[in-house]
């Protein structure tokens, strides 16, 4: 064990060729995480004929880092526009975008940079130490646990809203829902609500659907109040010098000190949440922010929105790791990015699973130590992306305005190189701009739309293997345990709005 270690510190240290894929696949993460509409699963997809004429160890190390970089870039024109860059940076768009109105778009990032280090690391020791361990966990779920895992996930779009927006939240997540219903799903033949156009036979693109719900909306919204708009220009003018910056990365360093619990717990729960297969990074976030909101009632509004977004990308960067662990352990991917990591894998003549730990550990040891490499890499690429992002706030919104719109269009247009996703996004901006006009949250509208799907699906499934039986959703004692702690959850929702409402009549 101790030599194919050693081989592995030889593979990954040792090679100058290692470094520079490490360095310029932090760059490519980067920047596509800062585009919006350009995931990291696109990334990875682009450089699969790359990863052809490399080896096993420089395809990972590739993979791992542009990935890992992806997702903490997400938060550049989440903070500055309030449009995700990736799909794991919505859950706290909002939060994110009302502190950069108040003068810490860069204190935020700086300690989005740090948790996100630390998250990825905290994730890549879960990886080592508890990997075979923690994925027989995943073995122990059928289809009926991840019905009540998916409908407790939809409970944090609700957990987050904050005071009165809670029933606004409920109605956000319900038209989320009711949008994932449209096509054709697994369980059924026929197609709905596609009115007979083709293209809706997939259903609702999400990409196109969420940057239209964040990004184009904004664009409306600042068109209607102009004002507005060059408040939440000019709300943030700090462009940190070098000696500010360190100081703001103190402040993270300092922070994450003092709440070192709420590390630990967004980075348990990411890797829980990302070694089951379908949940990844953005709903290992949503979870994680629900917990924190929780943990953290009592303090103000500014320094729970600070450390509830630091928890959030603690947990979807420790999600990485995670979805890696059935992707080794069973050979069944966590997510879309290691479903194609299998495919680079056999690729090489490497079967993932229980094998490659007896015929392959150098390999495996590779990896993890790539995982930590890459999250070291990350820090002083992602102080360069945080200096240069923050010159976005100095552009006139005259002509940030117009460069939104052509980066929502692009984003959107990439995704399948269909003008009808373009449309997507268009009417989803509009839909947007109306739920931001009635103060309906649009993170919900994402989470239903996201999580509708496999919520249906694994219902179905259920039904059927008991023959229609309501019992059978809670037969086993997993799925009655999670099936009590999700009723727990939503009566704990309802008692909170009844609480509010009466504090709030007894105050008028």
């Amino acid at each position: 064990m101790s030599d194919a270690l050693l081989q592995a510190f030889a593979e990954v240290l040792g090679r100058p060729d290692i470094w520079a894929i490490v360095l310029a696949s932090a760059c490519y993460g980067i920047f596509v995480g800062a585009v919006p509409g350009l995931t990291a699963t696109m990334a990875v997809a682009l450089f699969v004929p790359i990863a052809y004429w490399m080896d096993p160890v420089g395809a990972l190390a590739a993979i791992v880092t542009m990935v890992a970089c992806a997702i903490f870039s997400g938060d550049l024109p989440t903070v500055y526009l309030r449009i995700p860059g990736t799909p794991a940076s919505a859950a706290y768009a909002d939060d994110a975008y009302r502190l950069t109105r108040q003068g810490k778009a860069q204190r935020l990032l700086c300690l989005a940079l740090t948790s996100s280090i630390a998250g990825g690391i905290i994730g890549a020791v879960l990886l080592m130490v508890l990997g075979s361990q923690l994925a027989r966990v995943a073995r122990l779920f059928s289809v009926t646990e991840y019905f009540w895992l998916y409908l407790l996930g939809l409970s944090c779009a609700v957990l987050v809203a904050s005071g009165g927006s809670r029933v606004k939240a409920v109605l956000s997540l319900v038209l989320g829902l009711l949008l994932s219903t449209v096509g054709l799903s697994a369980v059924h033949i026929e197609p709905r609500f596609t009115f007979g156009i083709p293209a809706l036979y997939q259903g609702i693109s999400f990409i196109p659907a969420m940057i239209g719900l964040f990004g184009l909306a904004e664009v409306f919204s600042n068109l209607c109040v102009m004002s507005a708009a060059a408040e939440s220009v000019t709300g943030d003018s700090e462009v940190a010098a070098t000696g500010e910056r360190w100081s703001l990365l103190e402040d993270a360093r300092q922070r994450l000190t003092r709440h070192k619990g709420g590390v630990g717990r967004s980075s348990l729960l990411g890797v829980l949440i990302g070694m089951l297969p379908g949940a990844g990074a953005d709903i290992a976030a949503w979870v994680a922010l629900a917990a924190s909101r929780r943990a953290r009632a009592d303090q103000d509004d500014d320094e729970q929105m600070m450390q509830s977004v630091a928890d959030a990308t603690t947990a979807n960067s420790a999600a990485l790791a995670g979805g890696w662990i059935p992707t080794l352990v069973f050979g069944i991917p966590g997510d879309s990015v290691t479903a194609i990591v299998i495919g680079v894998l056999l690729m090489k003549n490497v079967t993932p699973g229980p094998v490659i730990f007896a015929e392959q550990p150098a390999l495996v040891y590779s990896i993890y130590l790539i995982f930590i490499l890459a999250n070291v890499v990350m820090f002083p690429i992602g102080l360069l992306a945080i200096r240069l992002g923050a010159r976005i706030v100095r552009i006139p919104r005259q002509i940030l305005l117009p460069l939104i719109v052509l980066f929502c269009i692009t984003g959107s247009y990439a995704l399948n190189s269909s003008m009808f996703d373009v449309t997507t996004m268009l009417v989803m901006g509009v839909l947007g701009f109306l739920l931001s006009r009635s103060e309906m949250p649009a993170g919900p509208v994402v989470l239903g739309l996201v999580l509708g799907g496999p919520l249906e699906e694994r219902l179905i499934q259920s039904l059927s293997a008991s023959e229609g039986s309501l019992a059978g959703l809670i037969s086993r004692p997993l799925s009655l345990a999670l099936a009590l702690l999700t009723a727990a959850v939503f009566c704990g929702i309802v008692l909170a709005e009844v609480r509010d409402r009466r504090s709030g009549r007894q105050t008028t």
